[in-house]
């Protein structure tokens, strides 16, 4: 008797950054900090996206000279530290991950991130085989290395990995290029923001949230 061919997902990283976690009120209390209004930051934010700016384009704007190190330091000292924790989960991202890790998939999460961000990972319990942040591995996206430790984490070709996360720039465009599956999540400023109909028109998938990715990854698994 033929064994059944492999499925075409195998493994499932997530992006961290408005894929799981809601950035929103990180920045409004980046805001709150620099004496800045919230909208006036966050609408900032959006036309340094359009023109190809980030988000320390936007610090440097409101304050010349910004030093990310010195700040998130001088936070910590006030009492008012950077980083997200379970009220910054999106609501769709725990129920998710379970689904997905029940359907016998490997789960991973690996993002852009300082240090920091894995104790505030682990804090949050959620079902995932490995957290990669960057700044621990030594390999930022959208380096290839990147993409290509989370497909020997999960022991797996590059082809059977889907790459979940909301930007073209760092998410969909390299992994597309290392040969990976990827969904691409519109939500957040890059996600709304960024553009390419020709990166999109690789994609496995284009998600509003993350709602039904389960469902979709079981039916093409059943294909």
């Amino acid at each position: 008797m033929r064994p059944p061919a492999p499925r075409p997902v195998q493994a499932v990283f997530f992006d961290i950054g408005e894929t799981l976690v809601n950035e929103g009120e990180i920045y409004g209390r980046w805001a709150d900090w620099l004496g800045v209004p919230r909208h006036t930051f966050l609408t900032k934010l959006g036309a340094l996206l359009a023109t190809g700016g980030d988000y320390m384009d936007l610090f440097e704007h409101f304050r010349p000279g910004f030093d990310l190190a010195s700040e998130e330091k001088a936070r910590a000292e006030a009492g008012v530290p950077n980083g997200f924790g379970p009220d910054d989960l999106y609501p769709d991202a725990r129920a998710c991950l379970s689904a997905l890790h029940a359907q016998g998939l490997y789960v991973g999460i690996a993002g852009n991130q300082p240090v920091e961000a894995a104790e505030q990972m682990e804090a949050l319990a959620l079902v995932a085989d490995v957290v990669g942040i960057s700044d621990v591995w030594g390999v930022r996206k959208p380096a290839r290395e990147f993409f290509e430790r989370c497909a020997q984490l999960a022991d797996v070709l590059p082809e059977h990995v889907l790459y979940v996360g909301d930007r073209i720039d760092n998410d969909v465009r390299p992994a597309l290029e290392y040969g990976m599956e990827v969904a691409f999540l519109r939500r957040g400023p890059w996600g709304h923001i960024q553009d390419d109909e020709g990166a999109l028109g690789g994609c496995l998938f284009v998600l509003d949230d993350l709602a039904g990715l389960p469902a979709l990854v079981a039916e093409h698994n059943a294909r």
